[in-house]
């Protein structure tokens, strides 16, 4: 009698931890990469810090990279999907005149970098003034609830789904002036996604909703640039957040003289031809 109570009990406890058997990411996990550690790998250099009123010598050059994870698990978006990524990120910048190139840099050109002095090489080697920086952090999390021993003892683990799994991703865009380190404005996006499934669908799950989840935020994300980049003209005119300057031929979207001179003579043209008809 004794034997079969200790093997109901052995049963019941592998029964009721059936997910962690066949999965390793059960419970609570998360990933991130965090800006301030990357920008500041020594605590002190914050508190000294003192940056300056930027000078922006329009149209900039824009470089866009994702933050390095600090982590030991590495980055959680490989290369390829922090490209596709950032092509939206990138989408954001293009349609502002004075924006005249946007760089995509691999995060591996910042990894074990020292801040603010990697930022400064980076720039010089792919000829960038301002650099946006995409920092994320995604936690995911897979609990069973009562249908995940029901569908272990009695239907099996492939028919009900019995793990609640939700992912929630916040990513974040600092845009800063490499010259004086000054951060020029900053636009986050967030996603949260649930799902339930059978215990052995987890992995595949989570790793499907949090690429999910990393486009829906960088998509919310872009849309919260796309506004900030659009009042960054006010608010540089209004509150004096930095200095501007021209390149040369820069002309801010204005119409070039000469192309003026050639509309008005074509108006003109257009004019006298109408005039001699009705003569």
């Amino acid at each position: 009698m004794r034997t079969t109570w200790l093997v109901v009990a052995a049963s019941a406890l592998m029964l009721t931890s059936c997910s962690s058997l066949v999965s390793q990411h059960t419970g609570k996990q998360s990933v991130s990469s965090s800006l301030m550690d990357f920008l500041y790998p020594e605590k002190t250099d914050k508190a000294v810090h003192s940056p300056e009123i930027p000078v922006l010598s329009l149209p900039v050059n824009v470089g866009i990279a994702f933050v390095p994870s600090a982590g030991w698990k590495g980055d959680a978006i490989h290369n390829k999907d922090q490209y596709e990524l950032l092509d939206k990120v990138k989408a954001s910048f293009v349609q502002y005149d004075y924006i005249d190139r946007i760089e995509v840099i691999p995060s591996t050109y910042l990894t074990g970098g020292e801040g603010f002095t990697t930022l400064e090489q980076v720039g010089r080697l792919y000829d960038v003034d301002v650099m946006a920086l995409v920092s994320y952090d995604q936690v995911t999390q897979s609990v069973e609830n009562n249908a995940a021993l029901l569908y272990w003892t009695i239907v099996g683990m492939y028919v009900i789904p019995g793990n609640e799994n939700t992912v929630q991703t916040f990513v974040d865009t600092a845009v800063f002036d490499i010259k004086s380190r000054k951060m020029l404005f900053r636009a986050p996006g967030i996603s949260k996604l649930e799902k339930r499934t059978t215990a052995v669908g987890i992995d595949e799950t989570l790793s499907e909703k949090s690429m999910e989840g990393f486009n829906i935020a960088v998509t919310d994300m872009s849309q919260n640039l796309d506004d900030e980049l659009a009042r960054f003209k006010i608010r540089v005119k209004e509150e004096k957040i930095a200095k501007v300057e021209h390149k040369t031929n820069y002309s801010g979207g204005a119409i070039e003289p000469l192309l003026l001179f050639l509309m008005c003579l074509m108006t003109l043209i257009a004019t006298c031809n109408r005039q001699r008809k009705l003569n």
